[in-house]
Parts: structure tokens; sequence; C-alpha cells
């Protein structure tokens, strides 16, 4: 495992330090030394460093790897009880409970901190203590203030945290950067290709939460034949080659590929290491699984609002930069990410909590500056017209009780045919290509009426608007899509129930001027202004507006039947709700930093529409090209009127009417439907 000899000199500088800071943290936990409130948030934290300690003993011992699944699950338990169900009611780690007993002055701050120790756990169970040692100093520096808090202000707290943060974005951006290109941090492709995988004990190495997700994906997973695991592996990576040669790309020339699966599926991820082995890619791994708490992650995500400003943005980019340029050769090997998503988990929406860290306007612009540097500079170093990608998604167990049939019928959607909707999709695509603009209306209540603008085609012969996407960078099949002209793309969008990133949104409603978002709103909460800062904060990223990047029919009525059959429209993922409507993303294209490279459609029409007003200002000013961001909204079929093609000479042609695909030799798409 080469992952243990990049860690060792590391581990073996600060060795001394971490058994000096431990010694310290152990005897606050017995006797915090400082005045109520404070002694019982000293403590609390003190306890849960002090477990990490005792774990990352274990893991450098060897223990760890030969943990029982009875132990495994106790240690699970342990690390993550405190952030869940009513347990979360009186932890520090809530900021609500945190300014409740600590008050406000420093309540918000010290809560911020023990979420950024508690984000250390995976870090120890590789064995690696840079984290636990540097975030342990962090918080000893702090109870020394806390000694004397008569004597104490807010600022000397927050100039701590702020300097710490300054001092350490080195370490932080280096190891993130190195964990994204560099394949020799191996040590979750240890785990997923050597353990026994029969033996759920290994699931408890990853340091993460373990819920009845993993456990139960694992355990069904090991049910299932070696041939159907291989065909899943196979459906995914053959997805990936695809991704490459249909945009034309040389994949010969990279050497890494970035898998992101759920924790559980590591049958099917060790198939597909296999295959990516034949494509001569080595992979980097990075694992997630169900959230502890997601009011707790959601509660944390501005944290940054208590310190960030200019200075350490810049301080961020320019660390950044200097990381990139030193694995520069490595970065150039990278292809892309081949990803693997989850669905099922029960719709979140969350408490906005006053109590909570928020960022201010400007904070807001500079998150966006940021998020915009960070782009440019992966983009430098990883060219956006060398990479491609593959997303591929499949259900867990808390989906309920029909899990076994909806993971099958899953599978049967993820291997639909190729052919069939390559030439149906096809159809549909020379409809649109005469087409001026299109007119999309809404039914069943739904208030959508909506027009957006197509690309002119020079010749149509050799270029179309719409790209025909099947089953390679996006898994399933079934969309066809373009990326708008913003002017005269005009008129209301509204859907009456939406999932997006993790998040539940009723009665979605964003209207739309000359293709950028000029009003929005949900019936989330009862408070209006709170409504538009849900949007706002979570669809608009902090931007005042954003452009309509991306209009698309999708073609899966297969999935649409089967979310309606089971009753989870509202847990599909982006990935296969965007297949079940027309969809519309705000934000980038589909084509983001890779405008100027050719695409083609598999009749050997080249995609012309790959650009929209404002990504051509990236000829004068990339930061004011992209955002850094593109959410898709769908409008399921049933809430669908009509889709309408509209030629400059005023001709109509229906591509939906009534909620049916009326284009002929599409017939086919309605089958599913007409029997559901």
């Amino acid at each position: 495992m080469k992952y243990r000899e990049l860690i060792r000199e590391t581990n073996e500088e600060m060795k001394e330090r971490l058994e000096l800071v431990m010694e310290r943290v152990k005897e606050i936990s017995i006797n915090p030394e400082t005045k109520a409130p404070y002694d019982a948030y000293y403590r609390q934290v003190a306890a849960y460093l002090t477990l990490l300690y005792s774990v990352y003993e274990k893991a450098c011992s060897g223990e760890l790897s030969h943990i029982s699944e009875r132990d495994g699950k106790a240690c699970n338990e342990a690390l993550f009880a405190e952030i869940q169900k009513d347990n979360y009611k009186t932890s520090f780690a809530n900021p609500a409970y945190a300014v409740r007993i600590l008050g406000e002055e420093y309540g918000q701050i010290l809560s911020a901190v023990y979420a950024s120790v508690r984000n250390t756990a995976a870090y120890v169970f590789e064995g690696n203590c840079q984290y636990l040692c540097i975030y342990a100093e962090l918080f000893v520096e702090l109870h020394t203030y806390f000694e004397n808090p008569d004597e104490l202000t807010r600022e000397e707290i927050r100039q701590a945290v702020y300097s710490f943060e300054h001092d350490y974005s080195e370490v932080f951006n280096e190891d993130s950067v190195k964990r994204l290109v560099d394949p020799d941090y191996d040590y979750y492709t240890d785990i997923v290709m050597n353990s026994d995988l029969t033996d759920l004990s290994y699931l408890y190495r990853y340091g993460r939460y373990i819920s009845a997700n993993e456990t139960g994906i694992a355990a069904f997973l090991n049910t299932l034949p070696q041939e159907d695991i291989q065909a899943m592996a196979d459906t995914y990576t053959e997805g990936y080659r695809i991704g490459f040669e249909v945009t034309r790309k040389d994949l010969s020339i990279k050497e890494t590929v970035e898998i992101r699966y759920p924790v559980g599926f590591e049958r099917m991820v060790r198939c597909a290491v296999d295959n990516f082995a034949k494509l001569h890619l080595r992979p980097v791994m990075k694992p997630f699984s169900t959230e502890a708490n997601k009011q707790y992650v959601y509660d944390h995500r501005e944290d940054q609002a208590l310190y960030l400003d200019k200075a350490l943005v810049e301080r961020g980019l320019e660390v950044y930069r200097t990381v990139f340029e030193k694995v520069k050769k490595k970065a150039a090997l990278y292809a892309g990410p081949a990803v693997i998503e989850v669905f099922g988990e029960e719709p979140f929406s969350p408490e906005t909590k006053l109590e909570a860290p928020h960022f201010s306007e400007s904070q807001q612009q500079l998150q966006v500056y940021r998020q915009s540097g960070y782009s440019q500079i992966i983009n430098q170093y990883i060219k956006g017209e060398e990479r491609s990608f593959t997303i591929i998604s499949y259900p867990v167990p808390e989906i309920g009780d029909q899990f076994p049939e909806i993971f099958a019928e899953t599978v049967k959607i993820n291997t639909l045919d190729y052919m069939l909707y390559r030439n149906m999709q096809q159809k549909i695509i020379d409809v649109l290509d005469r087409a001026d603009h299109v007119h999309i209306v809404g039914a069943e209540g739904n208030k959508t009426d909506l027009v957006v603008t197509t690309y002119p085609l020079t010749d149509p012969g050799t270029q179309t608007s719409f790209e025909n996407c099947v089953a390679d960078v996006n898994i399933p099949v079934g969309e066809v899509f373009t990326s708008p002209v913003l002017k005269g793309t005009t008129g209301r969008l509204h859907v009456s129930q939406v999932y997006l990133n993790g998040l539940s949104y009723e009665n979605l409603q964003i209207d739309f001027k000359d293709g950028m978002i000029e009003h929005y709103t949900c019936t989330n909460f009862a408070d209006e202004k709170e409504n538009q800062k849900y949007i706002r904060d979570n669809i608009l990223h902090h931007h005042d507006t954003l452009p309509m990047g991306e209009f698309a029919i999708g073609t899966n009525t297969v999935a649409y039947v089967m979310a309606r059959k089971y009753h989870i429209a509202d847990k599909l993922p982006i990935l296969i709700a965007e297949k079940t409507g027309p969809h519309f993303a705000v934000g980038d294209t589909c084509y983001t930093y890779c405008e100027d490279t050719a695409v083609y459609n598999p009749d050997g029409k080249e995609i012309v529409a790959r650009d929209n007003e404002i990504s051509l200002l990236r000829k004068e000013d990339p930061s004011k090209a992209y955002f850094n961001c593109h959410t898709d909204i769908t409008i399921p079929y049933d809430e669908l009127d009509k889709i309408t093609a509209i030629g400059k000479d005023g001709i109509k042609t229906d591509i939906i009417s009534g909620g049916r695909f009326v284009v002929p030799g599409t017939e086919t798409l309605n089958v599913p439907l007409d029997h559901e």
C-alpha cells in the first residue's frame, strides 16, 4: 500500500506533537479548568478527541484492519451517536444548543470548531495523524483563552480560528489535490480490492457513518450472482469509455480515473477497477456514505462566514495554484470522474436556524469569486477538452420494502436499448432543428408557460442544435438537450414538487426574462423571504441571477412509470428524474470550459449550440462567463400539456401533446405510459 509510505514521514514528524497535545486534551476531558458553561463544551469535545486518538492508535497497530463487525459497529456508534436524533439537541455540534448554553458571542464559533474536529474521523481511520494533531492543537489553544473568560473577547477567538485556517490552507489544499490526481493514495483501493466482502466488518474501516443503507446494500449485492455484478460494472465502465469515444477525446493519453462510489457497493467497484485496468487506468477512490444527520450538515454549511474575507480567499487560490503546479504531470493524466450515485433516502426539508452562521452579501460574492477561481485553476491543469465522465445511479434499502424490486427495475433502466432510443431521439431532434423556438405548457395545475429560443443553424446538413444523449456520460438513456439562446427565452417554470441536491422544494416557481432568472419562490416556508433565501442559497448558489444553461426533453418513460409504480418520484436522483420529462438547468451550459471543442451526434452532425450569450464572455473575462453551478429542474409528464416546436414561418409541430409523444416514429415511448 503506497498510502502508508506517503503519510509515514508526516506521521513521524508530528508524532511528538500529537503525544504532547493529546496528554493535554485528556487532562481537559477530566478537568476542564474553565468556568461554567464553557467547562461542559471543553469536556465534550475533549472526550471526542480522545476517542479519535484511540482509533488512531488502533489504525497504527493494524487492529482496525482486523476489526470484527460487532466492534466496528460499536465504534461507529460511538463516533456518530452524538449528532443523531434526540442526541443532537444537546450536542455542542448543534449551533442552536451551543448558542443557548454558551451564548451568542462564542456559541457559534465553538460549535463550528467542534464540527471541524468531527470531520477528521476518516483521516484517523487511515492512520493519518496530521488532521487530528492540528485540530487538537487548535482546541487546546482556544481552551487557554477560556481559562480567563472574563478577560476574553470574541475577536480573539475569531482571530485564532482565522489564523489556523490561513496557516494550514497549504495542508488542506495540497491534500485535496493529491487525493484527486494521485492513485498512490490507495487506502480505499486496498479496502475495495483486498477485503473479504462477505464479511461486512470491512465497512467500518472507512471512518464514515455506516447506516442500514450501507450494510443493507452490501448484504444485498452479496446475494447476486457474479455475472449480474459484472454486468452492472460493465454498463458503468463502458459508459465512461463511450463518453470519450463519442466526444472524440483520446483516452489513451490518460492514466487515472476518479471513482466516486457509495460505501456498500464494493463488489461492483472491484469489477469496475478491473475493467478500468484493461483501459490502462488506475483509480483514485472517493467513497461516501449516508449522512448521520442531514440537519447537522445543513447547519454547518456556511461556518466559514465566521471568518471568511478576501485575504483568506486569495491565500487559498494562491496555494491551490501552487499545489497544482507541483503535481501538473499527474493532473494531466487525470481522465475524469466515474460516479455511482444512490437514491431512496427520505426527502429532506431543512430547518433554517438563526443561530447557524450565514454568509453576508459580501461573503456570498467572495464565495462566487473563489469557486470561479478554483474552477479556472482546475481547467488549466485538467483540461476540459481532454476529460470526460460518467454517472450511474442505484437505490438504497431506505427506499422501502420493495427495494429488491426497485433495484431490479433500476438495472433494467440502466441497460435500455441504446440504438432504439438513439433512433427515436433523432426523430425528435430533426423536428427541433427546424424550430426557431419551443413553447412548453404545463397541465393539471402546473403553471409552466415558457418559450425557449433555439440556436440557429447555418448548415442544417452538417449541424444540429440538440445533443442525442444515450447511455454514455449520463446513464440511463433518455434525453435530447441544447444550450438555449438567452434572448427571447422567457416565461414561467413551475413544478409542484422536486428534490434537488438532497433538498426538497414545494411548488418551485422560477420566472425567466431573456434567459435570466428574474424572480423565484416556493412554498416550503410560511415566510416568503425565507423561501427566496432557501432558493438563492441552494439553487442560485448566492448569485443574484443565473441563466438557463440547458433545455432538454427527457424520453425515459420506463423510469417515469417505475417512479409512479413504486411511489418514489420524490426520491429519484436528478440523473434519472431529468430523463422523465422536459428539464431546464439553471447555471452553466453542459459544455462549460469545452465550448471550443467540436462535439458530434451519432449521425455525424456537429452540435453547434455549445455557447450562450453569457458563456461567450469567456473570450473577454472568464470570471464573467461561468457560475460554477448547474441544477436540473424537471417537469414530470403528468404535469405537462404540450411541447411545441415553432419555426420562423410560424409553423407549429407538437413533440408532446397531452403528455404523450406525437412525433412519428416515437410511439414506442408511449407504451410504458399507456400501460401505467
